[in-house]
Formats: structure tokens, C-alpha cells, sequence
């Protein structure tokens, strides 16, 4: 039998890195719950449960949707993401943990990360919140009409 060349050791993916950075090495991830996970991290548009299953039916086609959502809400409430929540629609969810807000096209529906102009951004600097008052963190969804829209409208007009 000809000797086995070694493998190259795998490069860790971007879930591994957010385990190692958050601490978090109780969290088991199931092969389900990576791949629910890279989903998230892939997209910008921040996707339903629905989305999320229709984009891991291709990687992982045994998968359901009360898996999916099950996945979701460990690695939410793991702190690996974040729910988005948009008045009165499915809930989206979000792999980007920095601070940012979320801007909801009123016209098409898209939600899109929006970050602030300063990384020092101390929302309790911009706020006039009651004395003695602080942060823990902060859910702001910022309406109004996408650029894609925008330009579509003043080509009608």
C-alpha cells in the first residue's frame, strides 16, 4: 500500500472564527446548523426561515423547515446572529454582528445593513435616552426607498 500524502489542514471557516472570537465552545454545530449558518454569512439581503431553507435545499435537501428554524434560533440565541425584526413581516436574520442599522426599502421590501459613519458610534451619545441610562443594545430600522427603486420611479416620471 503507497504511503498517504497529508492533507492540507483545512482553513477554518467564518463560523469557526466567530466561535473562537465570541467564546462561545459549549455551542454544538451540527453539519445543519454550518450550513444554515453559511447561508447567512453568504447573503447580504437577510433572509426568512423560507429563504433560508430554499438556499440549503441545494447543499442539504433532507433538511426541513422546522430544522431550519430550530437552527436559527440556537445560533440566535448563541450570539452567532441576529433576528431582524421589521414591523409586522417575517422575521429576517442578520450574520452581521457589528454595529449597524437596517434600512427597509418601503417600495420593494429589501433590507439592507446600514453602518454609521464613526466605528466609536455610541448610540447613547445620539439619543437623548432617560439619565442614567444604558445601552445594551441597539434594534433601529430606517425607512424609506431603496436606490434601485428610486431610479426605477424617475424613469416613469
Amino acid at each position: 500500500m503507497p504511503p498517504s500524502t497529508p492533507r492540507p489542514p483545512q482553513k477554518p471557516s467564518g463560523l469557526d472564527c466567530r466561535l473562537a472570537v465570541l467564546g462561545a465552545n459549549d455551542v454544538r454545530l451540527t453539519p445543519h446548523r454550518r450550513e444554515v449558518f453559511q447561508v447567512l454569512a453568504e447573503s447580504n439581503d437577510h433572509p426568512t426561515a423560507y429563504d433560508i431553507l430554499h438556499r440549503v435545499k441545494d447543499r442539504s435537501p433532507s433538511i426541513s423547515l422546522a430544522t431550519v428554524y430550530n437552527c436559527l434560533d440556537h445560533l440566535t440565541s448563541s450570539g452567532l446572529i441576529k433576528a431582524v425584526h421589521v414591523e409586522r413581516s417575517q422575521t429576517r436574520y442578520c450574520a452581521n454582528l457589528h454595529e449597524h442599522v437596517h434600512f427597509h426599502c418601503d417600495t420593494c421590501g429589501k433590507v439592507r445593513d446600514a453602518h454609521p459613519h464613526e466605528m466609536a458610534f455610541d448610540p447613547a451619545q445620539f439619543w437623548q435616552l432617560p439619565a442614567g441610562a444604558r445601552v445594551s443594545r441597539a434594534d433601529v430600522s430606517i425607512h424609506g426607498v431603496c436606490p434601485e427603486c428610486a431610479a426605477k420611479h424617475a424613469a416613469k416620471a
